[in-house]
């Protein structure tokens, strides 16, 4: 992808620019006790994939009368939830039980052509992607090249001295009081002017750079984009080494991602889940490419395929890229929801949560971005996993309501995952 995009298309009348500062606001705002069971060994890709129930009109084969009744209902749910006039316009959960993996699907992945999401399509990851950076940072951990009491005065000394005392473990847990850069107005007012700016990626903190600690690292729990870019540029100063290279030597190969990847630009590889913004009663409009991935880096700008997320959570919700040690460190909690709030009751630990449902503990991760909604969960052995994907944001400012029923669908789909 190319490292200087050319500058988006300029938003056309009153509607185009409400737009565009819609989608810088949401990005912005994206920003925003159990037994400890031991690591597993990482789980093999299945042979197959389990037939799914067909969403209505998405081809023939549709085993929606056979599948359980748990099934049955959140495939129901997921069709009912894209054909909402603000729902998104499509969903893709995928449900695997050790080598069994089942795929539900409702809606489209793309409207133009009216095809039915896959698994093997390219999306924005968004905030999940803040768990990628925790496990590198913990595999450099378990190597003993970087340490969770490691300060930002020690690794980068450069950043604000009044940064100095946090710690590795305080931004992987959310607990570092440093400011949210994406919620700066420079910087929200160059994305503003060109949503595909290139920024250089390793130089995102400088927008608050002038600003204090939002409080006493340590002292309270606070969702920050700025966190995991500060986890990165840690992971860089102790191996010498760019994240991209780390990402891939330390989590892409050890796990089998193949599709996965950390762009610059604002384009996505083919095939991918069409990503939109859904104002009614406007009809919903393309997004996929609007925003440079740049401008979030590590804080969310991976994109992957449900395929690839769904075996990245199984390895890293078990702890297999680092060490039991560290894992009992990662899964010290504290209160604090992900951004958006995950299915249940919410807790955070090291670059994860816990999201406790009726059915069950689940351990993992959300994100959203302008077109995409994300959830990754898995169980703590990783042997049950969940990946539910959809191609609208969602969140706490652009749709309460919708986000709590989201959060409902979720906490459906770990009921089906957990009691199948």
């Amino acid at each position: 992808m190319p490292l200087a995009p050319p500058a988006a298309p300029a938003p056309s009348g009153r509607r185009g620019r409400a737009r565009t500062l819609r989608l810088v606001a949401c990005l912005s705002l994206a920003a925003a006790t159990l037994g400890i069971a031991p690591p597993a060994p990482a789980p093999r890709a299945p042979a197959a994939e389990a037939p799914s129930p067909a969403a209505p009109g998405h081809g023939p084969g549709s085993r929606t009368a056979t599948a359980p009744p748990s099934e049955r209902n959140l495939q129901k749910r997921l069709d009912a939830l894209v054909r909402r006039q603000d729902g998104p316009p499509g969903a893709i959960v995928v449900l695997q039980d050790g080598s069994r993996r089942r795929v539900l699907r409702a809606g489209a992945a793309d409207l133009e052509t009216g095809r039915p999401p896959r698994t093997g399509d390219h999306m924005r990851i968004a905030s999940t992607a803040k768990a990628y950076s925790g496990a590198v940072a913990l595999r450099l951990a378990a190597d003993g090249r970087l340490g969770l009491d490691d300060t930002i005065g020690r690794r980068l000394p450069r950043l604000p001295r009044a940064w100095h005392a946090v710690t590795l473990r305080q931004l992987l847990q959310h607990t570092s009081g440093l400011p949210d850069y994406t919620t700066a107005p420079e910087f929200q007012r160059l994305v503003t002017e060109n949503p595909r700016r290139h920024f250089e990626s390793r130089r995102l903190l400088r927008f608050v750079a002038g600003e204090p600690l939002v409080f006493r690292p340590g002292s309270r729990y606070l969702y920050s984009n700025s966190d995991n870019i500060a986890v990165a540029l840690m992971a860089e100063a102790a191996t010498g080494r760019p994240y991209e290279e780390l990402l891939r030597r330390l989590v892409y190969r050890p796990l089998g991602l193949r599709d996965t990847s950390l762009p610059q630009g604002w384009e996505l590889p083919e095939p991918y889940l069409h990503g939109y913004d859904v104002d009614p009663p406007a009809p919903p409009e393309d997004v996929s490419e609007v925003l440079s991935a740049s401008g979030v880096w590590a804080s969310g700008g991976i994109v992957s395929t449900p395929r690839d997320m769904t075996r990245f959570i199984r390895g890293y919700a078990a702890g297999t890229l680092t060490s039991p040690p560290l894992v009992r460190e990662q899964r010290r909690w504290v209160p604090g929801a992900s951004e958006p709030a995950g299915p249940g009751a919410n807790q955070a630990g090291l670059a994860l949560f816990r999201y406790t449902t009726r059915c069950g503990v689940v351990l993992g991760h959300t994100g959203n971005f302008p077109g995409y909604t994300q959830l990754v969960a898995a169980t703590p052995d990783g042997r049950y996993s969940l990946t539910f994907s959809l191609t609208r944001q969602i969140n706490s400012a652009v749709a309460p309501g919708l986000l709590s029923l989201v959060r409902d669908i979720q906490e459906d789909a770990v009921c089906t995952l957990l009691r199948t």
